[in-house]
């Protein structure tokens, strides 16, 4: 017997995607004694609580410590950040990337772990500057893996979803170089990246009993390089979001 509090948390970061999430449900404003974070409550057409909240600032720390938060004052079954994030293929392909696709993470991968070193001793190189990947990976539970290619196939999901591992590093990119040296070098079939994922995947599978499964569904807003701008963020903050309430109130 599990001693869960509610079916789900979700964890944001942006304006873009506080909007869509906001738009996903009937949300109250909950505000916890102690605790200057400010928390969404709402209640699924199933009659399940779900709660969520926006970090103050980007990065893995910030994602981290809420996380935490959320887990200790709520005990949900799943934390799910929903969101935006680049896309690592964007080639003429017919399974090629498009903005507003769903990156489903099955593995989230911290690609900043290293060391830089001298030149001749890096296995990355950058003019002068040579460096030691040290990647750190977290894979989602299998039992997560089934209900996600159920998420796919279903006649109730409209997204397209690739699944695969996720990225996160703690700087924005916008340099085709570094997203294949850095990223793509590192996990060849990488399906995007982003800068918090993987503070929330570690945060939840480190956190105390009832430990919540972690789920990471971003849509594609822009792919890395120079063309990097904010023009789909929002059309790709709600195609996730979608997607998450499809999983909510049919696979959850």
């Amino acid at each position: 017997m599990n001693n869960y509090g509610s079916l789900a948390a979700l964890i944001y970061v942006t304006q873009s995607e506080e909007s869509s999430v906001l738009r996903m449900y009937n949300w109250k404003t909950l505000i916890i004694d102690g605790d200057v974070q400010i928390y969404y409550e709402a209640t699924t057409a199933k009659g399940e609580k779900i709660y969520a909240a926006r970090t103050d600032e980007m990065g893995m720390t910030a994602a981290a410590t809420l996380t935490m938060k959320l887990i200790d004052h709520f005990k949900p079954k799943y934390v799910i950040m929903p969101g935006i994030a680049a896309g690592a293929s964007n080639d003429e392909s017919s399974d090629s990337q498009q903005y507003g696709d769903v990156i489903l993470a099955d593995s989230i991968w911290n690609y900043s772990n290293g060391k830089y070193v001298p030149k001749d001793q890096g296995e990355i190189v950058f003019g002068e500057i040579g460096f030691l990947p040290r990647p750190t990976i977290i894979r989602i539970d299998p039992e997560l893996r089934d209900i996600f290619k159920k998420a796919v196939l279903s006649d109730k999901n409209e997204c397209y979803v690739h699944i695969g591992p996720l990225a996160s590093g703690s700087k924005v990119v916008a340099n085709k170089n570094i997203l294949d040296s850095f990223v793509i070098g590192q996990f060849e079939d990488t399906q995007g990246l982003e800068m918090e994922a993987y503070g929330v995947a570690y945060a939840a599978t480190h956190a105390v009993s009832p430990r919540p499964k972690p789920i990471i569904a971003k849509s594609i807003c822009d792919f890395a390089d120079n063309r990097k701008s904010d023009l789909y963020q929002k059309f790709a903050a709600y195609t996730s979001c979608e997607f998450v309430k499809m999983m909510l109130e049919y696979l959850l």
